[in-house]
C-alpha cells in the first residue's frame, strides 16, 4: 500500500488533483459487494441515464454508506480519511458523502466538465473527492481534470447534466467550454488499476468520456471536508438533496450525517 506521500499534498494543493497508486487496493473486493448490494437495491437518491441513442445505461447512486456494511467499513476503517486530512492540510476529516457511478460497456453518457462545489451545501477551501475504480480503466475513457482551476477563484453556475440549469434564475458564470478549447488548458488523467485512486478538490473542473471499452466501469467516490467547512445555503435543491436537513447559512459543518472520522472520535 502506497502511503501519502509530502509530494502527494504538495501536489495537491498546487494542482487541485493528485493520482494514488494502489492505496486502497485491499478494498476492491469488498466494494465490488458493496456496489453489487446497492444497484439491487438502490436508494430514493439513485438515478439512472438511459441514453436515448439505446446504447448502454449509467447507474448512479449517492449517500449510501451508512446503509451498506461494505461502504462503511471503507469510511470509517480503510485509510482513506486520514489521507482525505492530509491532502487537506486539515487537522480533521469529515464525511460529506459518497457516490456510485457505473459507466456500463458501450454507454454513449458523457460527464461533462463541471465543478462538484456548486452542487453541494457546504463551503470552505479544505475538501477533497476520491474517484476509486474497481475496474481497469484505460487512459481514452478516465476522468480528466483541469490543473490549478480550484485556484481560479471562481463558482460556476452547476447545470443538469442535461444541460438545464440546477437553481433557478442562477447568474453566476457558466463554465468554459473545456472540450472545445483544450489546447488553453493543462488537462491530466490517468490509467487507471483498481486499488488506485485520484484524489482533486471541490473546485477542480473535471469531466469524463463515454464508455466505449467492452468492459465495466465501477467507480465508489467518497467526499471530505475538513476543518473550514460551513453549510452554504443554495436557491434550489442541491445534489445530493437532503430535503429534511436544517441548517444555518454558514454554521460550522457537522451533525449525524457527516460524522468525524479523522481522528477517530
Amino acid at each position: 500500500m502506497q502511503a501519502i506521500t509530502q509530494e502527494h499534498v504538495d501536489e495537491y494543493q498546487a494542482d487541485g488533483v493528485v493520482v494514488l497508486r494502489g492505496l486502497f487496493t485491499d478494498w476492491i473486493e469488498p466494494l465490488k459487494r458493496g456496489i453489487d448490494a446497492n444497484m439491487a437495491e438502490p436508494s430514493w437518491r439513485e438515478r439512472t441515464y438511459r441514453p436515448d441513442d439505446g446504447s448502454a445505461p449509467f447507474f448512479q447512486d449517492l449517500c449510501n454508506w451508512q446503509r451498506i456494511p461494505q461502504y462503511r467499513d471503507f469510511v470509517m476503517q480503510s485509510p482513506v480519511g486520514e489521507a482525505a486530512a492530509r491532502l487537506m492540510r486539515s487537522k480533521s476529516a469529515r464525511i460529506f458523502h459518497d457516490h456510485v457511478l457505473v459507466k456500463e460497456p458501450g454507454t454513449s453518457v458523457v460527464t461533462p466538465w463541471h465543478q462538484d462545489q456548486p452542487y453541494y451545501f457546504v463551503d470552505g477551501r479544505q475538501s477533497v473527492s476520491f474517484w476509486l475504480p474497481l475496474d481497469p480503466v484505460a487512459r481514452g475513457i478516465s476522468i480528466e481534470y483541469v490543473v490549478g482551476s480550484h485556484r481560479w477563484g471562481k463558482d460556476f453556475k452547476p447545470k443538469r447534466f442535461n444541460g438545464q440549469d440546477l437553481y433557478e434564475g442562477d447568474r453566476a458564470e457558466e463554465a468554459p467550454d473545456i472540450e472545445a478549447r483544450r489546447g488553453d488548458f493543462e488537462i491530466r488523467g490517468w490509467e487507471m488499476q483498481p486499488g488506485d485512486a485520484v484524489a482533486f478538490n471541490f473546485r477542480t473542473l473535471h469531466g469524463a468520456p463515454a464508455n466505449s471499452s467492452g468492459q465495466r466501469r465501477r467507480v465508489i467516490s467518497t467526499r471530505w471536508v475538513g476543518d473550514d467547512a460551513r453549510f452554504a445555503k443554495r436557491n434550489g435543491v442541491t445534489s445530493p438533496p437532503f430535503p429534511d436537513l436544517q441548517f444555518e447559512d454558514g454554521a460550522p459543518f457537522g451533525g449525524e450525517d457527516f460524522p468525524l472520522v479523522f481522528p477517530a472520535p
